[in-house]
């Protein structure tokens, strides 16, 4: 059964099951013609809906991703007193912090709970943030009320799911599509693929704001898998999807301590 949003019609749940590559890739494609749109690429652990983990959506309605041109190791990163700035800007949640793999680029995933908070944020605070580094920056915002069943389903634990391990490395991606509404894209068919990737402990699926760009923040055990996950099985996807990607790898260990002082989810 594929899924085709002109008759308003979805892959039930209980009837996705684990397709090989090649039907995975067929109907993926098929989901694509269909929808004028694409998706993102693949992994986890358990088939993990809201009444099989017992989770409850939180309050966040946006995420913003960040990144620092810098090279730093974490150590030397002021977190501490970046934390407490942060932790004052309005509707501010929660935030996991991330040190780049190979380069010791510094940023961080936020939930806030508005749409609202998380654009002045990103277009007030952090600009200036970045500033006092002398460096350029990256920002993103995302709809996280979009994706709240999609990665309910990826066992995410923005949405309330406990933390199966603590983490040892994040994967962030973003695909070069346009999805929108999210709901019309095929993650459906895609969960139960990533679902199987090795190492991986949760996903939560992200939604660009006004771009409907697909991505997604993956917590895998360990960087090994982290950087194959990242560099042997989701470039083939994306090839697949006939799209440009951007992928990024951090290393969890060393952002621990400063992500628990920030009400992580990843460490609950």
């Amino acid at each position: 059964m594929t899924f085709d949003p002109n008759q308003n019609q979805t892959l039930p749940a209980a009837t996705v099951t684990h397709p090989d590559r090649r039907t995975f890739l067929k109907r993926v494609s098929t989901g694509i013609a269909l929808a004028g749109s694409a998706f993102v690429a693949p992994s986890i652990l358990h088939r993990a809906s809201a009444s099989q983990t017992g989770t409850t959506p939180m309050s966040q309605k946006a995420f913003v991703y960040t990144e620092l041109q810098i090279s730093a190791p974490f150590d030397q990163v002021p977190w501490q007193a970046i934390n407490d700035t942060i932790k004052k800007q309005p509707g501010f949640l929660n935030k996991t912090w991330l040190s780049g793999v190979g380069n010791n680029s510094a940023g961080g995933i936020y939930a806030f709970d508005t749409v609202e908070n998380a654009q002045a944020f990103v277009t007030g605070y952090f600009p200036s943030e970045a500033r006092n580094f002398g460096v350029a920056q990256t920002t993103r915002v995302f709809d996280a009320v979009a994706t709240q069943e999609a990665s309910i389903d990826m066992y995410s634990v923005h949405y309330g799911a406990t933390p199966k391990a603590k983490p040892g490395a994040y994967v962030y991606t973003e695909v070069q599509l346009h999805v929108l509404p999210f709901d019309n894209g095929p993650w459906r068919d895609f969960n139960p693929v990533l679902k199987q990737q090795p190492g991986l402990l949760s996903k939560t699926w992200l939604s660009g704001l006004h771009t409907g760009t697909p991505g997604g923040f993956y917590a895998f055990d360990t960087i090994e898998n982290a950087t194959r996950f990242a560099l042997d099985y989701f470039p083939g996807e994306a090839k697949a999807l006939n799209a440009a990607f951007y992928t990024r790898i951090f290393d969890a260990t060393v952002t621990e301590a400063a992500s628990l002082d920030m009400a992580s989810p990843f460490y609950a």
